[in-house]
């Protein structure tokens, strides 16, 4: 079986998202910070994780007042002058309130859910603070992304935004990189921070779209279904009264002690068992075989089979329900 997805190769040491080359000066300059930040899935936001920059608006505000400030000098305007250093001052005001804005959060990633291949993870992240005042407009995202979860953050409250996130390979991976920011309330300027969280996710192998029928199961007989009496505490071979039963099929004793018409159940049920197999898949390509292979449990966990998994070197005994399907799956996204 093809190993390059598993668990310890998924794992980056750089984001994803920046689409590293082997010559490229921003990647090293990338793997010099990554290396340097410490990973963490709570992060709190002081002078030293916070950066502030112009923006694009900024820096055209900055060549307007200087445009002004020579016109005011060449022609000595006194109300050119006051315009000019008002307009400055509200800037620096402005840079202020937006650096605190941001600075004093405290954002916590709660562990993320385990994704398929090809289909975006949602990250839950959750920005706190304690002071008296309201935090308006920060954005997050996933670093190198254009899409925003943007929140007000209540006084002295928290708030809770997602972001998403999708792996094209399945096993265990490191998480992206997020960022935070805001550029509350001019514009002018941007407040951001750059977290590395510390938690991996799983991803599940990609689903094939079209995959067959399921293989035919081994019929298991489970005999007559065993009915509780609630006031006996007996198991037996009895289900409920239904209407148009045989009188000569009423449990009389039990419905005497009971105070509740029982029957006999006659019908013998039958489950059936299924083994997804791995050698036996019918798929030539080993991804391809996962991802049939997978789509298969998920086809059976919806049907209520019961259904067991058989991977080189594993194999999962029958059963159904959420956390069997989360074993197979687990084991087919770490193989």
């Amino acid at each position: 079986m093809n190993t390059a997805t598993s668990g310890t190769n998924a794992v980056k040491t750089v984001p994803e998202v920046l689409h590293i080359g082997p010559f490229d000066l921003r990647a090293k300059f990338w793997r010099w910070w990554h290396s340097r930040m410490p990973a963490s899935d709570s992060l709190f936001l002081n002078q030293r994780n916070v950066y502030i920059l112009p923006t694009r608006a900024g820096w055209m505000l900055a060549l307007t007042l200087l445009v002004l400030l020579v016109a005011s000098i060449n022609y000595q305007l006194n109300l050119g002058y006051l315009l000019t250093f008002l307009i400055a001052g509200a800037a620096v005001v402005g840079m202020h309130v937006c650096h605190g804005n941001l600075r004093g959060m405290a954002l916590t990633l709660a562990p993320p859910a385990a994704a398929f291949a090809g289909t975006p993870a949602v990250l839950d992240v959750r920005m706190s603070h304690s002071d008296k005042r309201v935090r308006y407009s920060i954005g997050v995202a996933v670093l190198d992304s254009d899409h925003w979860s943007h929140a007000d953050v209540p006084a002295q409250g928290s708030v809770q935004v997602q972001v998403a996130h999708s792996h094209d390979k399945r096993g265990w991976h490191a998480l992206p990189m997020i960022t935070a920011q805001t550029l509350f309330p001019l514009g002018t300027f941007k407040v951001w921070t750059v977290w590395r969280p510390a938690s991996k996710i799983l991803v599940y192998p990609r689903l094939e779209l079209h995959p067959p029928p399921l293989p035919s199961g081994e019929p298991v007989a489970s005999g007559a279904v065993a009915t509780r009496i609630p006031s006996t505490g007996e198991f037996d071979g009895v289900r409920a009264y239904q209407r148009g039963d045989p009188m000569k099929l009423v449990v009389w004793k039990k419905a005497a002690k009971s105070d509740t018409l029982v029957s006999r159940d006659t019908v013998q049920h039958q489950r059936v068992e299924l083994l997804l197999d791995y050698a036996s898949c019918g798929a030539s390509a080993p991804e391809q075989r996962i991802s049939r292979l997978a789509a298969w449990v998920m086809a059976a966990e919806k049907q209520g089979v019961d259904y067991g998994l058989r991977l080189p070197g594993l194999e999962l005994k029958p059963s159904q329900g959420e956390a069997h399907k989360r074993r197979c799956l687990e084991a087919l996204a770490t193989c």
